[in-house]
């Protein structure tokens, strides 16, 4: 799913918090950046004012401007009219300082968006890169029940009608928290990082069949749900093999395996739905194996290991 965010965007969700004011560009609030330009680091989504790999949110600090200062006026107007024909999504100057008027009117007849800030320059590079980062990352929706399960987030799938929001419910019942029912998003905002979160329009609801849809908020309270979480694992409801037997070594380890989601492929543990199975219970249970195994304990190789040794001591 690709994502972007305009200079408009950009400012209305850090005006607030980087008490930024809006000199001069208006007529450019519509110069985007797209999750395809963040590719390549070479131009940054935001930095320090370079005029060899021009970022796309150019800083102006007291070093920048004194730079500037230094030139003389045809070098300092060819620098200025460099720097605005790379089209920056907007330029910000910190610390409050004074705008230089040319760099003004530049701005103005050529719709680049300038900003000030009382902030100093880190604080800004700071805030803007990690916002720019997380609102560009790549994200896709997944089909299933994202839950926080032991203080990690769990997605239970599996086809419809194989029991995923029943399963919901009854950890709901036993104090676990749901953070998005049928459609949640993951955003991969690290290499080895996906966030996963609730669209607007499913906040707080789950959709039980022969019940409707649930307000699990005002059913269970402001504890039962939570607004995001890392996906470290994902449940995989199933049907019963036709085999009446597993093979031995999946009796031993399990049914387990990877799901590869953007560039992550994330642990998979897959549970077949039979009459009588308490699904709940299973799921806490393949959490908490989880857990181990990411401290490196695994039962099942430790049972085979102990099995080997025991052989090996009987033989003749």
């Amino acid at each position: 799913m690709d994502s972007s965010i305009t200079a408009r965007e950009l400012f209305d969700q850090q005006k607030e918090k980087l008490s930024l004011r809006w000199l001069a560009g208006q007529k450019g609030e519509k110069r985007s950046i797209e999750s395809g330009d963040t590719v390549s680091r070479r131009p940054s989504l935001a930095g320090y004012l370079n005029t060899i790999y021009p970022n796309k949110v150019q800083i102006l600090g007291t070093e920048e401007l004194a730079w500037l200062d230094s030139l003389d006026s045809r070098i300092r107007w060819e620098t200025i009219e460099k720097i605005m024909r790379y089209r920056p999504l907007a330029l910000v100057i910190s610390k409050n300082q004074s705008c230089p008027e040319d760099l003004r009117e530049a701005a103005e007849e050529s719709d680049t968006p300038l900003w000030v800030s009382p902030n100093r320059g880190h604080e800004l590079f700071n805030h803007i890169s990690y916002h720019l980062a997380r609102t560009l990352a790549p994200r896709v929706t997944l089909h299933g029940v994202f839950m926080e399960i032991y203080s990690i987030g769990v997605l239970i799938t599996g086809e419809s009608g194989s029991g995923k929001s029943e399963l919901a419910l009854e950890l709901l019942s036993r104090g676990h928290r749901l953070v998005a029912d049928d459609a949640p998003e993951f955003t991969q905002i690290a290499p080895d990082v996906l966030d996963g979160t609730c669209p607007e329009l499913l906040q707080d609801l789950l959709e039980v069949r022969g019940l409707g849809v649930l307000n699990v908020r005002e059913m269970f309270g402001d504890t039962a749900v939570k607004r995001n979480k890392y996906l470290r694992l994902i449940v995989h409801l199933t049907k019963p093999m036709t085999e009446p037997h597993a093979h031995g070594y999946e009796r031993l380890t399990g049914d387990s395996g990877t799901r590869h989601v953007l560039d992550l492929d994330v642990p998979l543990i897959t549970l077949p739905v039979m009459p009588g199975r308490n699904l709940a219970v299973l799921t806490e249970a393949a959490t908490r194996l989880h857990i181990l195994r990411t401290k490196g304990i695994d039962p099942a190789a430790m049972f085979i290991a102990r099995h080997s040794n025991l052989l090996e001591r009987s033989a003749p």
